[in-house]
């Protein structure tokens, strides 16, 4: 295997042909922000992937598809480094979701638009700015193995593009975690934040189901007969909201209630969606289980509770980056460019990996801001030198 040192010629030439792609990069990006990709439309994320996939296969590059029920496809890109086959290197992981939180049709009345080197359209920053400079990371590494003598990679090189990270990863998730388990490091391309920094450390976060059951009576003419779920529930959301502590950072929030039948009708039914937030996995484990005793808690004779863990997000905690961001800002200072390492309440899949034990950086993507709205843009001045700094870093990693 080539030494760090030796491998210093080459960084530069990926670097050089890089800084020839951007034009490319926007019409991709284009392309991919005209398929509609919402989480809940596998027709439209799997349409995604298939023209990821065609990209890098168009350049040689091997890509497997790992198949989910509900959910988008999950599509590996390979890119081997040569070594021996029978004791195979741990890989380097570049990885992203393909999935939107915008509604079929989106595209139809506000597609890709842009304004000098500034992007709008659903899912330009989060995060399809992010799959593209992926790819191009991957096409450039694949420039090299075709256009130079460098003979092989240190090590394999391997994107993963999800289908379902919007909605808590409940398929993509299983095929990460089989797959980066004993990985080098992983690179997740969540857009960078506003301030051009990465992201270092991320909240984790889970959302549950609350179903609360009564019994149905007229308020009017038996209301003692009844038992009202709402009165249970409400006394439910009132100890759930008694867990958020901002010093320690754990917050919990009820944003959707429903129930009823009618109001003079003692109510027989109630549901509740809860978002719950905390730093560290021990908090997790904690908020959880006091989460499963409050709403097991008897209140009121005659209604009951029940909860379901719909999806959770482990947390990615500053530790598990250290060394690589050190590792990134590096690179990156050779290009010219200063970065930090920034945390975020947002959730994302590099709280899988790192939660692993996977050194992890996150918001390696474009730079981006106002995501999950109508005005969300992508700075498309970013992209070269951010894919050059990923670039940089895969290849001369430790």
């Amino acid at each position: 295997m080539i030494t760090d040192k030796a491998l210093l010629p080459y960084a530069d030439l990926l670097c050089e042909w890089l800084a020839t792609q951007e034009e490319k990069m926007i019409h991709c990006l284009q392309a991919l922000v005209e398929i509609d990709s919402n989480s809940y439309d596998k027709e439209g994320v799997d349409a995604a992937g298939r023209l990821i996939a065609s990209w890098l296969e168009a350049d040689g590059i091997e890509c497997r598809w790992h198949t989910s029920v509900n959910s988008g496809d999950v599509l590996e890109a390979r890119i081997d480094s040569g070594c021996d086959k029978n004791d195979p290197l741990p890989a380097i992981y570049l990885m992203g979701h393909r999935d939107t939180v915008f509604p079929k049709g989106t595209v139809a009345t506000r597609g890709f638009s842009r304004e000098g080197m500034t992007a709008f359209g659903p899912g330009v920053a989060d995060m399809k700015s992010g799959l593209v400079l992926n790819c191009f990371v991957l096409k450039g590494l694949q420039y090299l193995l075709t256009h130079s003598d460098i003979g092989e990679l240190p090590c394999p090189v391997i994107g993963l593009f999800t289908g379902d990270e919007e909605i808590g990863s409940p398929e993509g998730h299983h095929v990460i975690q089989r797959m980066v388990k004993g990985a080098k490091a992983v690179f997740n391309a969540e857009p960078g934040r506003i301030s051009g920094n990465v992201v270092s450390a991320r909240k984790g976060g889970a959302s549950f189901d609350i179903l609360v059951k009564g019994k149905a009576a007229h308020s009017g003419v038996n209301h003692a007969d009844g038992a009202s779920a709402i009165a249970g529930l409400a006394l439910i959301i009132t100890d759930l909201h008694g867990l958020t502590d901002y010093d320690s950072g754990v917050t919990t929030n009820v944003g959707l209630i429903s129930g009823g039948i009618s109001s003079n009708t003692v109510a027989p039914e109630a549901s509740a969606r809860l978002d719950l937030r905390y730093i560290t996995k021990e908090q997790m484990t904690e908020a959880i289980a006091a989460i499963q005793e409050i709403v097991d808690r008897p209140r009121l004779q005659g209604v009951t509770a029940s909860m379901h863990l719909l999806a959770a997000f482990h947390p990615f905690e500053a530790r598990m980056s250290e060394a690589l961001l050190a590792h990134y800002q590096q690179q990156a200072e050779t290009l010219g460019f200063s970065v930090e390492g920034e945390f975020t309440g947002g959730c994302s899949d590099a709280g899988f990996t790192s939660s692993m034990g996977v050194p992890t950086l996150c918001g390696t993507g474009p730079v981006g801001a106002k995501m999950h709205t109508d005005g969300e843009l992508c700075l498309l001045d970013t992209f070269v030198p951010r894919a050059q700094a990923v670039a940089k870093s895969v290849l001369l990693l430790p």
